[in-house]
């Protein structure tokens, strides 16, 4: 790695410039992974367009990448199977039965997020088109939906006891502690970093208080007060990067309520139980002195209930899970639909190739994104702002939490990737933590990996190069600029609000059980003054914008 010094914050600089300024995300992305490229190649462009495509190459080849890249594509065939099949319209109608108002819909919507926490692609995929019609009948914007969407995809799975993150989660935790030489449970360590999480918890706590109250500001009052008194869930001009309606053609209109159900608890049951099986195979491979992650002559050998659940989890391969539980989905929901001749052989064939087409815009940006990741990771961004943001010599311990969460902030906003920021910053915000603790972990430790994780998925969530945020925008059929702008006053508040708990803390209030309650407080103060100031700004009184309810 070459010192660019603050040169090394271009490409996602670049990368977030052109992405607001063209509105063309697969441009700004490769332009910032083109520009690290020629950086690297001492400002040769040719020989910085062949860094740039060995980049690419090599995000696609990498063996967990590559599953992610085929899990989109089957959980992009089982989505189509199962929209085709009428079975989302079903459900919906079902819903739509008992939800008849925009805050039911909302509010729907924000508990269904919830309940999907395991992974935030799938998050995304689910709520995005469930939700839709149903938030759509009843006058909910786009803007919102990819809102509720989004803050209920990497904030909710970064909580998660079990979900596709805690493996990664708990190996950085590890590498922190490895390199300090500190001998500590890593699982204990994440647990007791989660009520530290003060970012993530507010933000899931915010989309309830604004999908109940109808209390909104920003550009977000504006679309929602739009949907509310003229039925345009759009505006005007908008592009949605994806419509499933067009992509995939007309449902059937005799949809089942099952086939949604069954399929989608086959990929959580099969995910899960490749999450253990798969967990327990490299527990098995470290009991044979054969080092973590190294495959078995016979791993399908293993007798997995011998390994608890958790302990599995804690050292499970996520993509391989996720792999078996999108490829069982599309054997069932296919076996379901041809056995009972709901689909001919040419319709499943057809709509399974649809459907994966739908994923290709989503694996191109994730390739893209993971190239600029690599990118900035070649020419030092992260290094150079960690080195920025603890420079100074001074004894820094109890204000660790906010260097590293206003650090992975600006990381993870300006690469778009939270795990690419959590490489990064939490081995080092770990070790560092343990340095000003003299080997002590504490809560000055928890604290700190906590604020590193959620600063992280600060830019999962809003940043506009993030695969979650345009995968939101996807799926909730929204135009992704506005997504964005409607997005960020939100995930900004909230940011500030967890800045202060954590200047708090380095002030000497150290328990989470006194920061959470002041920040919920705060997070109440702040929603109710910027709704009263746009309010009289836009002419909306209180920024409450109308409930709707649907006339039978």
């Amino acid at each position: 790695m070459s010192d660019f010094g603050v040169l090394a914050l271009l490409p996602p600089l670049v990368a977030i410039v052109l992405a607001i300024w063209t509105k063309r995300v697969i441009l700004a992305l490769f332009a910032g992974v083109w520009i690290g490229g020629v950086m690297v190649a001492g400002g040769n462009p040719i020989m910085g367009t062949t860094q740039t495509l060995e980049w690419v190459v090599g995000s696609v080849t990498d063996d967990w990448n590559a599953r992610i890249l085929i899990f989109d594509f089957l959980i992009g065939a089982g989505v189509g199977l199962v929209y085709k099949s009428g079975a989302v319209h079903a459900l919906a109608a079902s819903l739509a039965k008992r939800v008849k108002s925009s805050r039911g819909a909302s509010l729907l919507g924000w508990l269904l997020g919830v309940l999907v926490f395991f992974d935030d692609y799938t998050n995304t995929i689910v709520v995005g088109n469930t939700m839709r019609p149903i938030t759509d009948r009843t006058r909910v914007s786009r803007e919102m939906l990819a809102y509720i969407d989004d803050s209920t995809a990497a904030p909710v799975a970064g909580l998660a006891l079990i979900s596709t993150w805690i493996g990664y989660e708990l190996a950085m935790i590890g590498r922190g502690f490895t390199s300090a030489k500190v001998d500590y449970g890593t699982y204990d360590a994440w647990l007791s970093s989660v009520p530290y999480r003060f970012y993530s918890i507010l933000a899931i706590l915010l989309v309830f208080i604004v999908a109940y109250t109808h209390r909104h500001y920003g550009p977000m009052l504006k679309a929602e007060y739009r949907a509310r008194t003229t039925g345009k869930v759009l505006r005007d001009g908008a592009k949605p990067l994806m419509s499933t309606e067009t992509d995939l053609g007309a449902p059937k209109r005799n949809g089942n309520l099952w086939d949604f159900v069954i399929p989608i608890l086959v990929l959580v049951g099969v995910s899960m139980v490749g999450l253990w099986y798969t967990g327990a195979a490299n527990l098995e491979a470290y009991s044979q002195d054969l080092g973590w992650w190294t495959e078995l002559d016979d791993p399908f050998g293993v007798n997995f209930l011998n390994y608890g659940f958790v302990d599995s989890f804690r050292e499970a391969d996520a993509a391989t899970a996720l792999l078996w539980g999108s490829f069982a989905m599309v054997v069932v929901a296919s076996v379901m639909l041809l056995g009972r001749k709901k689909m001919t052989i040419e319709e499943w064939e057809d709509t399974i190739i649809r459907g994966m087409k739908q994923m290709i815009f989503a694996n191109t940006v994730l390739v893209l994104a993971w190239s600029l990741g690599t990118a900035a990771e070649t020419v030092g961004t992260g290094d150079y702002i960690i080195s920025l943001a603890t420079g100074s010599g001074a004894n820094l311990g109890p204000w660790m939490p906010l260097i590293m969460f206003l650090a992975a902030m600006f990381v993870a906003f300006t690469t778009g990737t939270s795990w690419g920021t959590f490489s990064i910053m939490v081995p080092l915000g770990v070790e560092l933590s343990l340095a000003f603790t003299g080997g002590h972990v504490n809560e000055i430790v928890f604290a700190t990996i906590g604020a590193t994780f959620t600063g992280s998925i600060f830019g999962d969530h809003c940043s506009p190069i993030s695969d979650t945020t345009i995968m939101s925008s996807m799926f909730s059929g929204s135009d992704h600029i506005d997504h964005v702008t409607t997005q960020v006053p939100y995930a900004v508040t909230v940011a500030a609000i967890g800045a202060v708990l954590y200047v708090l803390f380095g002030l000497g209030v150290r328990s989470w059980a006194i920061l959470l309650p002041i920040g919920i407080v705060l997070l109440i103060g702040a929603w109710y003054v910027l709704s009263e100031w746009y309010g009289k700004k836009y002419g909306i009184p209180h920024g409450k914008v109308p409930i709707y309810v649907v006339e039978e």
